[in-house]
């Protein structure tokens, strides 16, 4: 297992090409889980962890991994199943991440292997399954449902960033001209989403939202359908990179390659 990311870097390469890499684990049970590749750095066998008093339930302890003190949390706990017990630890596996310029490490019972997918196999969750769900999308291999987790929202949980916007910011936008067009906002996750309009909105911005890629070129073809520009009802798009049915990269290719759209200022994050 030490060596299952020794070729992540290439692995990553993927851009334009609306693919992704999963890396499947196990929790507890038969389920499979999937994270997407681009955020891990690295996988390992269970480091020996130390408790953090008055940490959230969820998080098992800390441990140093290579120069960093990382906290580890427990990602059975963090979606609502049990923990993985105590005694299983030593047979476990820690997969590192990096998200929001953050470092941290997800306490999984087994690593499978990964897998490349196109975006347009992975889909979004049931409707059916509810809105507090730590899903993000869902996908079939060798005719088993994997589910791709949120982990967007296992950290507002857990360590939740700061939304506030500063007085200062506040009181510049205020002497915006008045009539500026709204931002659509793509991201498919919830929580993703709701950061960046609360931003803008405290801000004084207008924000539409869909939730991938796809849905964002609806969108952008039904409102210039008319013969008019994106930029005759968008100020910009800020667009996730990783998402179901279409990634960013895809979209904004589909955007330039639209004489109605190919003006449109897009930022992906």
């Amino acid at each position: 297992m030490a060596g299952v990311l020794d070729s992540v870097n290439q692995r990553t390469q993927l851009v334009g090409q609306n693919r992704l890499e999963l890396l499947l684990f196990r929790l507890r049970g038969r389920q499979i889980y999937g994270i997407n590749v681009f955020k891990v750095k690295e996988v390992l066998q269970c480091p020996k962890l130390s408790s953090i008093p008055n940490s959230r339930h969820m998080v098992r302890g800390v441990s140093h991994i290579r120069g960093e003190t990382i906290p580890i949390i427990d990602l059975s706990l963090a979606i609502g199943l049990p923990a993985i017990d105590q005694d299983q630890l030593a047979n476990s596996f820690v997969i590192i991440t990096e998200y929001n310029r953050r470092t941290q490490g997800f306490l999984v019972s087994g690593v499978d292997r990964i897998m490349n997918m196109n975006w347009e196999d992975i889909l979004p969750p049931p409707k059916g399954a509810g809105k507090d769900v730590y899903l993000t999308a869902v996908t079939k291999i060798d005719d088993k449902l994997v589910e791709i987790i949120d982990v967007e929202k296992i950290l507002a949980e857990v360590s939740p960033l700061g939304e506030d916007v500063g007085e200062a910011l506040v009181a510049r936008s205020a002497e915006r001209v008045p009539g500026h067009l709204p931002v659509l906002v793509v991201d498919d996750s919830s929580v993703a989403r709701r950061q960046i309009q609360r931003c803008l909105t405290a801000i004084g911005m207008e924000v539409v939202t869909r939730n991938d890629g796809k849905q964002a070129l609806e969108y952008l073809k039904d409102i210039t359908a008319d013969g008019s520009k994106a930029r005759d009802h968008l100020s910009l798009i800020i667009s996730d990179v990783e998402m179901p049915e279409m990634d960013g990269y895809t979209l904004v290719t589909r955007i330039k390659e639209n004489a109605a759209l190919k003006d449109m200022y897009v930022m992906l994050h």
